[in-house]
């Protein structure tokens, strides 16, 4: 299930809040400039799907953000327990790091841990299959696909290379929750 847990950054044991409904998650990231929605797709995807077919179920709410928000590029990601990689894919995104652009990512299936560094607050938003999640440019925020991970994402871009994470030196991410397996 879905779930926001919003922390004082002087309070990492403790959220000050937990919500699990969409329409609060939704809204309580809208009013940090968080856009979080679900999509749904007319077919189901079977397992082991290309990165093509994956991308043809969602065509339609593809097509809309790129043309709403002006993306011009998208991929899929697709991470699994066995890859060997895992460990060293995990760590690259576990510091606090902004892009230049939006960090826009749909779940296809699986899950991960964003969490967003937002003045005094960390926004920790567990994302599911089905879940879209959309970080504005210049926002602090870090990636946990946890130990074991398991997800296939659909990424959009304004650039063709995509973007590119410039990390900020702060610590913060080393002292609140991990994604639990």
């Amino acid at each position: 299930m879905s779930s926001l847990f919003v922390y004082h950054v002087s309070s990492p044991e403790i959220p000050h809040k937990v919500l699990t409904h969409l329409e609060d998650i939704a809204a309580t990231l809208a009013e940090q400039g968080i856009h979080f929605d679900r999509w749904q797709t007319a077919a189901p995807i079977r397992a082991g799907a290309s990165h093509e077919e994956v991308i043809d179920a969602y065509r339609e709410q593809i097509d809309q953000l790129m043309t709403e928000r002006g993306y011009t590029t998208v991929d899929v990601i697709s991470l699994d327990r066995d890859h060997p990689q895992k460990a060293e894919l995990r760590a690259r995104f576990l510091d606090e790091h902004r892009y230049s652009e939006d960090d826009v990512r749909f779940f296809v299936a699986g899950r991960g841990l964003f969490t967003l560094h937002i003045g005094d607050y960390l926004y920790a938003v567990l994302c599911e299959k089905n879940d879209l999640i959309s970080i504005p440019a210049g926002t602090p925020h870090w990636f946990d696909m946890g130990e074991h991970p398991h997800f296939v994402t659909v990424r959009l871009f304004s650039s063709p290379e995509g973007p590119v994470a410039n990390f900020t030196g702060n610590d913060i991410a080393s002292r609140f929750p991990r994604l639990e397996d």
